[in-house]
C-alpha cells in the first residue's frame, strides 16, 4: 500500500466527556467491533478482576476513573483507527486539553440522564477553538433518561453545536426497543440481555412498510415516523464538508454497555471521520502528505510496565512516515537521535514498529530527552503550536518524608513533573519546591506513584497562592524590573525550564502588580509570545 493510502486510512480520534458519561466502555465496545479485545472487562463491576483495557493504572483500577490519556489503536474495515481515551476527572483536564492537539476529529460522549455537563461544556469549547470535527454519542439509554429531542436542544444550546441525528431511538428507558440507523436506513432491535453478543439488523429501506408495527408495536411504530417527520423538518441535512469544517455535528444514540448503537457509530465513522489534517507550526502549515518526517510529544507517561522503569514520549506523526533506527532531529535539543523500538498500541499490546504513518501515535522509549511540546523532524527548524501549561489551581509546598531518599525523590518528582502531571516550582529565595496542580485528587496520585515507582515517601505542606503568573519584562534591566524583584522576592520562583513565576496570592494582587509594574507582564499560560 503506497504513502497516501496509508494517510487515507488513518482515523486518529479522541473521546471526551464528563467523568462517568461511560467513555471508557464506549472505547472498549469499539475495540471489541475492531476484534482488537475478545471480552469487555466491565468497569464498575468489582467482580470483574480484570478492569477495563484501557485503564492501566493502579489508582485508576481503585477508583475506577481514567487518570491518564491511553493510546489503543485497532483495524476496522480496512481502516486504522486510533483511538485516545482521554481522563474526564476535571482534575486531570490538562491531560486531555493536550490530547485534544493530537486527534483530528472527537466523539463527545453524553450521559441520557445527566444531559450535557460542566467538564464537556469545557472541553467541547476548546474543539471548538481548534475546528475539530465532532460526533455526539448520546449514551445509556436503556436507562430513564431526558427525551431524545431535549437532549439535543440542549446539546445544540449548552456546546453551541448544530446537530444533526444520524440515528434514533425507538423509546427509552424500559420502553427502549432499538435504534432507527438514519445513515443507512435500517433498525437495530434491542433484546435487553447484554451477554456482549451484536444483535442482528433489519434493513427497512421504507419506514411505511406496514411489517415495522409486526416487529416493534403499533404505538411505537406510529411514534417512530411523527419522529422521523420531525427530524427531517426541523434538523438540516448531513453535509460532510460541514461537519469536518465543525459547522454541522452528528448525533447517535445508544447504549455502550450494552454494546448497542455502537457499530453504527463506527461504521459511520469510519467513513466521515477525517483522516490526518494539516497542523500549523510557528512557521508554517504542515501537510500530512510532506515526504519529511515531523511530530510532536504530547504526552510522557514514566513507568508504563512497573516491572521495567521505562518512560515512553508519545509522539504524533504529523507528516512523513517515521522509520526505526533512523536518525531524526530534536529541535528543542538541536541534536540527532535514534530510536531502536518504536512501539505501537495495539489494545493493551505494545509492539514495536519499523514504520509508523500521519495520524499514528508512537511511544518512544525516553531516558529524558523530551518535554511535553518538542518536535522532531528531518532536519527543519520549527515547532508546533498549542500546547501550553495552564497555570495550576492548587499548590502545595513537597517535602521530603524520608532523607535516606533524597535522590529518589528529586529523581521521581523530574519525571512525573516532565510527563505533565503537575508543575513544579522553586522559590528563589530558599529553593524550597512547591507543585501545583490542577486539581487536588493529583497530589494523591503524585504521592502514591512516588512510593510505589520510585521508592521515595513525601509529605504536603499547604502554600497560599492563588494563581501562578509567568512574568516577561519588557526591559530585564530596568529599574521598574529590579524594584519589581526586590518587593516580591519571596514570591518569585522558577518553572522547570526556568522561567520567572510570580506567585500571586490573589486576583487583587495581580491586578495591584500589574497597574504598579505596568512594563513588567503577567501571562497565565506558559506559551506566550
Amino acid at each position: 500500500m503506497g504513502f497516501l493510502e496509508e494517510i487515507q486510512r488513518r482515523r486518529t480520534f479522541g473521546i471526551i466527556s464528563h467523568p462517568d458519561a461511560g467513555k471508557t466502555t464506549l472505547t472498549e465496545k469499539l475495540l471489541l467491533f475492531g476484534g482488537a479485545i475478545q471480552e469487555a472487562g466491565a468497569v464498575k463491576n468489582n467482580k470483574i478482576k480484570k478492569g477495563a483495557t484501557s485503564d492501566f493504572m493502579e489508582i485508576e483500577r481503585q477508583r475506577g476513573i481514567s487518570v491518564s490519556t491511553s493510546v489503543l489503536a485497532f483495524n476496522y474495515k480496512d481502516k486504522k483507527i486510533n483511538i485516545l481515551d482521554t481522563p474526564g476527572h476535571k482534575d486531570f483536564a490538562e491531560d486531555t486539553f493536550r490530547t485534544l492537539t493530537a486527534v483530528d476529529s472527537v466523539i463527545v460522549v453524553v450521559d441520557v440522564a445527566k444531559g450535557v455537563e460542566e467538564q464537556t461544556e469545557k472541553l467541547v469549547a476548546v474543539c471548538r477553538m481548534r475546528k475539530i470535527p465532532i460526533i455526539v454519542f448520546i449514551n445509556k439509554l436503556d436507562r430513564e433518561g431526558k427525551d431524545a429531542f431535549d437532549l439535543m436542544d440542549e446539546v445544540e444550546q449548552k456546546l453551541g453545536l448544530t446537530v444533526t441525528p444520524l440515528s434514533f431511538p425507538i423509546g427509552m428507558g424500559y420502553d427502549f426497543q432499538g435504534i432507527y440507523n438514519l445513515w443507512e436506513k435500517n433498525i437495530n432491535l434491542f433484546s435487553g440481555d447484554n451477554r456482549k453478543n451484536i444483535e442482528e439488523t433489519i434493513a427497512f429501506s421504507d419506514v411505511q412498510n406496514p411489517e415495522l408495527e409486526k416487529i416493534i408495536g403499533q404505538k411505537p411504530a406510529d411514534r417512530l415516523r411523527e419522529e422521523l417527520e420531525l427530524i427531517d423538518e426541523v434538523y438540516p441535512k448531513f453535509d460532510r464538508q460541514d461537519y469536518l469544517d465543525g459547522k454541522l455535528q452528528p448525533v447517535f444514540f445508544g447504549s455502550a454497555l450494552n454494546n448497542f448503537g455502537v457499530r453504527e457509530l463506527l461504521d459511520c465513522f469510519v467513513q466521515i471521520a477525517p483522516s490526518p489534517r494539516p497542523k500549523d507550526s510557528e512557521t508554517r502549515l504542515v501537510d500530512p502528505k510532506e515526504e519529511k518526517m515531523t511530530g510532536f510529544v504530547f504526552k510522557i507517561h514514566a513507568n508504563m510496565d512497573p516491572k521495567h522503569r521505562d518512560r515512553l514520549a508519545f509522539i504524533k506523526i504529523v507528516s512523513g512516515t517515521f522509520e526505526r533506527n533512523k536518525p531524526y532531529y530534536h529541535v528543542r535539543q538541536k541534536k540527532n537521535l535514534k530510536f531502536s523500538s518504536p512501539n505501537a498500541f495495539f489494545a493493551e499490546k505494545k509492539e514495536i514498529v519499523d514504520i509508523s504513518y500521519p495520524g499514528d501515535i508512537v511511544g518512544l522509549h525516553d531516558t529524558g530527552n523530551f518535554k511535553i511540546g518538542d518536535t522532531l523532524t528531518e532536519g527543519e527548524i520549527m515547532s508546533f503550536k498549542g500546547i501550553p501549561s495552564f497555570s495550576p489551581e492548587h499548590f502545595r509546598y513537597i517535602n521530603n518524608a524520608d532523607p535516606m531518599k533524597a535522590k529518589q525523590l528529586d529523581k521521581g518528582i523530574d519525571q512525573l513533573m516532565d510527563e505533565g502531571v503537575a508543575q513544579l516550582f522553586t522559590l528563589e529565595m530558599n529553593n524550597r519546591k512547591i507543585i501545583g496542580t490542577v486539581g487536588a485528587l493529583q497530589y494523591e496520585v503524585i504521592q502514591y506513584r512516588l512510593e510505589h515507582e520510585y521508592g521515595a515517601k513525601c509529605t504536603y505542606e499547604n502554600f497560599p497562592v492563588h494563581k501562578a503568573c509567568w512574568v516577561k519584562p519588557n526591559d530585564p534591566k530596568s529599574e521598574e524590573f529590579k524594584e519589581f524583584r526586590r518587593i516580591k522576592q519571596k514570591f518569585l520562583a522558577h518553572d522547570k525550564y526556568g522561567q520567572l513565576v510570580f506567585l500571586a496570592d490573589s486576583d487583587f494582587t495581580i491586578q495591584m502588580t500589574q497597574n504598579k509594574y505596568p512594563n513588567v507582564k503577567l501571562f497565565f499560560t506558559s506559551e506566550f509570545e
